[in-house]
């Protein structure tokens, strides 16, 4: 008799969503039966996993760079994983990602815990296999590019929270700065003391604007 397990897969690009299928349908059918749902972005996304009449979801793969829901305050598959993980938390989560910076892997592991992170450039059909089967034996599984990553870290403390994200992504969408309080619960000073802290973890010397913020910022994979 055959499992059947609930597969949530959350990505824009179509033909990824059926390359992971195919790829889930050829682990062992004689064992499984998948059911698997499909999400182009972040607000289709959400109402599927706060829907309370779906059943529960026991893998979810999540794409890191998605369209956002801003209503919600839902701007990547990070904040979909947060949520995943408060609505189905025994749901287990497979991030995948094209970002490459270290900040950036180290902050994800920091913040969300997932029990896969593959770095998409790693993805091959065997690698997926690989990972699928670790996380239905409940182990966690890193492609080789973030294990890399996780060995190299240097113990730095420093995170980029939810509201950090916010004003990145506002500012990316040309919103002024003393207007993002309208879109935040963040005060002003609140604001301002978080882009400093900011242009400092990014390296970013006395003087640089938003731009040089916003940069920086997009090539550590952040916007």
């Amino acid at each position: 008799m055959t499992k059947k397990l609930n597969i949530l897969i959350v990505d824009d690009h179509p033909f990824i969503i059926e390359a992971y299928k195919n790829t889930i349908a050829g682990y062992h059918p004689s064992e499984f039966e998948f059911n698997i749902t499909q999400a182009n972005d972040c607000k289709s996304a959400y109402n599927i996993i706060t829907n309370p009449n779906v059943a529960p979801y026991d893998v979810a793969f999540f794409d890191i760079s998605m369209p956002a829901y801003e209503e919600k305050n839902i701007l990547s598959g990070e904040d979909l994983a947060k949520l995943m993980k408060k609505t189905l938390p025994n749901c287990r989560i497979i991030l995948l990602t094209m970002h490459t910076e270290s900040l950036k892997i180290n902050n994800i592991i920091k913040t969300i815990n997932p029990n896969g992170l593959i770095i998409k450039n790693d993805l091959t059909f065997d690698e997926l296999l690989n990972a699928f089967d670790k996380i239905l034996k409940n182990e966690n599984y890193y492609s080789q590019t973030v294990v890399k990553f996780v060995s190299q870290n240097t113990g730095e403390n420093a995170l980029i929270d939810e509201f950090d994200r916010q004003i990145l992504h506002h500012l990316s969408r040309g919103v002024k700065t003393k207007n993002i309080p309208l879109h935040t619960s963040l005060s002003l000073s609140a604001i301002e003391k978080r882009k400093l802290n900011l242009k400092e973890l990014f390296d970013i010397r006395d003087g640089g604007d938003d731009e040089d913020l916003l940069r920086e910022a997009r090539n550590r994979g952040f916007v």
